[in-house]
């Protein structure tokens, strides 16, 4: 691995940039709490653990040499987060008591982690991102490829699984904070809603470099 601080540098600039999977990880910590949140957590790493096998084998080359492909990934990404903005503008109307809308923890565990994988891996943007970022660190002289773009992969997964842990326990303290108000509790799942339906556009628009 060359410039491995170079990298973390850029793995912390790229996590801490607001996106779809720190506002799924805030709402989730507000309104589920910190089982869930930490649920989702792992579930955009699993994601993240895909993304990188994927641009091991090349998929970013075929969005590129077969365009609906990448359109196919983009538009399900876009639909995906358009309707869970949608949801958070339905379930406003929903709110009756502070802490509603919390499901019983199994449910709640399952259906975080799935939010987190689907969230992450419907998004081509991150496999685009792991396969322009991941080759930039790997000499070619050194050990085997193959383990070196293994290790950037696993480095990459954990550091996203802190920063994301990071956002999920901030999230519960929202969730603590919202408790107190019903129109606070509207507040957020409408500002949530609003930036998901915002990031869901912008992904419908997007085009490969």
């Amino acid at each position: 691995m060359e410039n491995p601080g170079l990298y973390l540098l850029a793995l912390a600039m790229i996590f801490l940039m607001p996106g779809p999977d720190m506002i799924l990880l805030l709402h989730i910590g507000a309104g589920q709490g910190r089982r869930a949140a930490l649920a989702t957590a792992l579930g955009l790493a699993i994601a993240r653990g895909c993304h990188v096998a994927l641009a091991a084998l090349g998929l970013a080359t075929l969005f590129k040499v077969t365009p609906w492909t990448f359109d196919v990934v983009r538009i399900a990404g876009s639909g995906y987060l358009l309707w869970m903005g949608a949801q958070l503008f339905k379930a406003d109307a929903l709110v009756s008591s502070p802490g509603a809308g919390r499901l019983p923890q199994t449910a709640s565990l399952r259906t975080a982690i799935q939010r987190g994988v689907l969230t992450n891996l419907l998004n081509p943007k991150a496999l685009l991102f792991c396969s322009v970022l991941l080759p930039q660190f790997i000499n070619p002289q050194a050990a085997s490829v193959t383990t070196q773009f293994a290790m950037l992969g696993v480095v990459l997964v954990a550091v996203g699984l802190v920063f994301d842990s990071s956002y999920a326990l901030a999230g519960t303290w929202i969730g603590r904070w919202l408790e107190r108000s019903q129109t606070a509790q509207r507040i957020q799942r409408w500002l949530f809603g609003g930036l998901l339906i915002g990031f869901a556009t912008r992904l419908a628009f997007m085009q490969q470099a």
